[in-house]
């Protein structure tokens, strides 16, 4: 082989190595961490850039997209003494790239175990019933210990999910049965007060229809009342105005005689009326004499008159 060919080859060969060496394309959302002689010379954002051949190398890649990793899952004790598997999700991002190399050997590492350690701390303080209803109580304050922790790390822990709470077969056993009598308890009291509301309303009911009767009767009471004097002073004031007309009656002429005839025709048709009645009769003793009766009464008869008419005048 031609010795200048060989030359040709190995120039192009070291062309091509100085120019991989030296000639860097950073991709969108990346950094590249640029050390020269083996110490922190730059950090390269995206796009093309140029290295010193044999002197500037790239140390750390990392990616500045958020970033979501599993936290296996754990047993934790609860307050109540009770154990539960617990597993989660970590949302985290890259914020500075030099830190994130050089402030911590794995940052993915330790950011997992501080959350598994942070979570079995929180899962202690609560009981297993409070354990699924404090989810969020708990995923915030993983968070808030993970990125006071991360900070020195250049890596912001955006947010922390719990995926699963697994309490033992027995422990779920149990809380199915708590929560079957919970839902009797429940349905008891609801019917027990609705049997109540019931009752009550019924009362109310019963208790508005004696009112009503009552009041009812009172104003039947005061009606017929009202009637009774209408009538009784209806009767007096007729009674009057008979009393009236039979004054005004025989103080005319003729008067006398038309009351004495009334007399005797009502004296003899009573007197008719007690022979029709019984056996037994009464029989006065002026019974021949009945023009005497009928003096007297119209004696009587006018002294009434007469004292209406002088009572009336006065």
């Amino acid at each position: 082989m031609d010795a200048g060919l060989i030359v040709a080859l190995v120039l192009a060969f070291v062309a091509i190595l100085v120019i991989a060496k030296t000639a860097v394309v950073v991709p969108q959302q990346n950094a590249y961490i640029v050390e020269s002689l083996g110490k922190y010379s730059r950090t390269l954002e995206s796009g093309f850039a140029l290295l010193v051949p044999f002197v500037d190398r790239v140390a750390y890649r990392h990616s500045l997209k958020e970033r979501a990793i599993d936290v296996e899952e754990q047993i934790c004790i609860t307050a109540d003494n009770v154990q539960v598997g617990v597993d989660g999700v970590l949302y985290l991002q890259v914020m500075d790239a030099r830190k994130a190399s050089y402030g911590i050997g794995d940052y993915l590492f330790a950011i997992s175990q501080l959350a598994q350690t942070t979570l079995r701390s929180e899962i202690g303080k609560i009981e297993l019933d409070k354990t699924f209803e404090e989810r969020s109580h708990i995923n915030l304050r993983v968070v808030e210990e993970l990125d006071q922790a991360s900070n020195p790390w250049g890596v912001k822990v955006l947010r922390y999910e719990i995926k699963n709470i697994n309490p033992p077969q027995d422990v779920l056993t149990a809380m199915e049965k708590q929560m079957r009598a919970e839902r009797e308890k429940r349905a008891t009291v609801l019917e027990s007060e609705g049997d109540r509301d019931a009752k009550i309303n019924e009362a109310e009911g019963e208790k508005q229809r004696v009112i009503k009767e009552s009041e009812a009767a009172k104003q039947q009471q005061i009606n017929e009342a009202e009637g009774e004097a209408a009538a009784i002073l209806a009767v007096a004031e007729a009674t009057a105005e008979g009393l009236k007309k039979v004054a005004e009656a025989l103080s005319a002429d003729g008067g006398d005689k038309a009351m004495q005839l009334r007399i005797a025709e009502d004296y003899l048709e009573r007197f008719g009326n007690l022979a029709k009645a019984g056996n037994t009769l009464i029989v006065p003793s002026n019974l021949s004499d009945v023009s005497s009766m009928i003096g007297a009464a119209t004696s009587v008869l006018k002294q009434v008159s007469g004292g209406g008419g002088s009572s009336a005048a006065r």
